[in-house]
């Protein structure tokens, strides 16, 4: 049986090293530390989005679709994944392009949507509660 490797200890959440590697065919073992590519220490959720992201070439209409998921939520995905590559999402670009809001308010716009997506809350109630995030 193979189980994915764990990334962060159980006990502090630090980065945890391979330190043993072993053939599969002819059962060679090597020891040392070892660090994992950064794609590997993405969460389970972040994986499914960034194959489904390859899969689609970039095209977030595709991945809309493939995901069932909208538009927003898309960007919110891929800035996620972009933030825990190490790389800054650009706060700039988007502030120039009339979408600047805190991190905040962009996690509660997010909930908002994926809410209505959901069929949680109603459109009317989505545009009241957006409304009031921007106040």
């Amino acid at each position: 049986m193979s189980y994915q490797m764990p990334h962060q200890c159980p006990v502090c959440n630090h980065e945890m090293k391979i330190s043993k590697l072993t053939c599969t065919y002819c059962s060679t073992k090597i020891e040392g530390e070892f660090s994992s590519c950064k794609f590997c220490r993405l969460p389970g959720e972040q994986l499914i989005f960034m194959e489904a992201f390859i899969k689609c070439r970039g095209n977030i209409k595709e991945v809309e679709k493939e995901l069932s998921i909208s538009y927003p939520t898309v960007r919110s995905r891929l800035d996620s994944v972009i933030e825990a590559l190490g790389y800054g999402v650009d706060k700039e670009k988007d502030a120039e392009n009339g979408k600047g809001n805190s991190s905040e308010e962009s996690l509660r716009r997010q909930e908002i949507l994926e809410a209505l997506e959901r069929g949680e809350i109603s459109a009317q109630e989505a545009t009241r509660q957006m409304r009031e995030s921007n106040k």
